[in-house]
């Protein structure tokens, strides 16, 4: 049985944040929704969506697999989105300047890696012989299953993300924007894309650990979307992405606290609330825009005439 909400906001996050396991939920989940949101604002900017997403999706056969094998489900996470990232830079042709291969090409070779991922996952649940209660929450994540340990393997990765985020940053963002400048200057954009998937399968094994595997591309893009439609400067987005991903994380593990519904449901429908709203925030500032657009217009040939 669910706490009871009681309205008193002050008394019920006191409530939440009484159980340890909340309390390393709550740590886990703000550390992988800010790499999540620095992470998807360059994935939804280099138009790599497809991939994060199959990187999220790969976490399970990683997971069930380490499951099998009687290892920390952590530790599949990671295994398998990173392994995963490395397979399809080295699989795809490098034939768009800037990027890994041509797009055709490339999707051919994401949903390849994807498929075959997902049949290992069914086949690791299969050979599993025990009752998988877990299964669930794999797919669609728990907070009360996170630990400590848990907690200090996620703190760990986001230090790499960022980390490799910020030696690449400048090239990163150089050849997302314009990939063929970014080659004629010299930039290694094979070697630097090559690095930003790996990058996205540390943070989407991360991510999973919180939201499960099919929902952590939810916490990847809604709140990068979000924030590309209410600032195209860089380091306003990032940091709005960051903002949002952790709002919506947080509001999500009390609404998964106080109900019994996954926290994967409740992140993905923030997530997707927050661009709804900022989709609509954008497009009151165009319709205000071209109103007084044409009002400006008369008020300059009044003061001419």
């Amino acid at each position: 049985m669910n706490p009871q909400f009681s309205w008193d906001l002050i008394a019920d996050v006191q409530q939440m944040l009484s159980y340890p396991f909340m309390v390393n939920a709550v740590r886990a989940g703000g550390i992988v929704a800010g790499v999540a949101g620095v992470v998807g604002w360059m994935m939804v900017l280099r138009r790599e969506s497809f991939a994060g997403h199959t990187l999220a999706v790969i976490g399970f056969p990683g997971a069930a697999a380490a499951a099998w094998l009687g290892v920390a489900t952590g530790y599949g996470y990671f295994a398998a989105c990173v392994g995963a990232a490395v397979a399809i830079a080295l699989l795809s042709p490098p034939t768009r300047p800037g990027g890994l291969g041509g797009f055709a090409e490339e999707s051919a070779v994401i949903g390849t890696v994807q498929a075959f991922a997902l049949a290992t996952g069914l086949l690791f649940v299969s050979l599993y012989h025990g009752f998988l209660s877990d299964l669930t929450n794999l797919l669609f994540g728990t907070i009360a299953g996170v630990s400590s340990r848990q907690v200090a393997l996620v703190l760990v990765a986001a230090v790499v993300c960022l980390g490799l985020l910020a030696v690449i940053g400048r090239p990163l963002l150089f050849t997302s924007i314009d990939p063929v400048a970014a080659a004629a200057h010299g930039v290694p954009t094979q070697l630097v894309a090559t690095v930003f998937l790996v990058v996205l399968g540390i943070a989407a094994a991360a991510a999973s650990q919180v939201t499960g595997s099919l929902l952590v591309f939810a916490l990847l893009v809604a709140p990068p979307a979000a924030a590309q439609q209410l600032t195209a400067r860089p380091g306003l987005g990032i940091a709005l992405s960051a903002l949002i991903a952790v709002a919506v994380t947080w509001i999500g593990m009390g609404c998964a606290f106080f109900s019994p519904y996954p926290i994967g449901f409740w992140v993905s429908s923030f997530g997707y609330g927050s661009y709804l709203l900022a989709v609509g925030y954008r497009a009151g500032l165009e319709r205000a825009r071209r109103r007084a657009g044409p009002r400006q217009a008369q008020v300059s040939q009044m003061a001419t005439t």
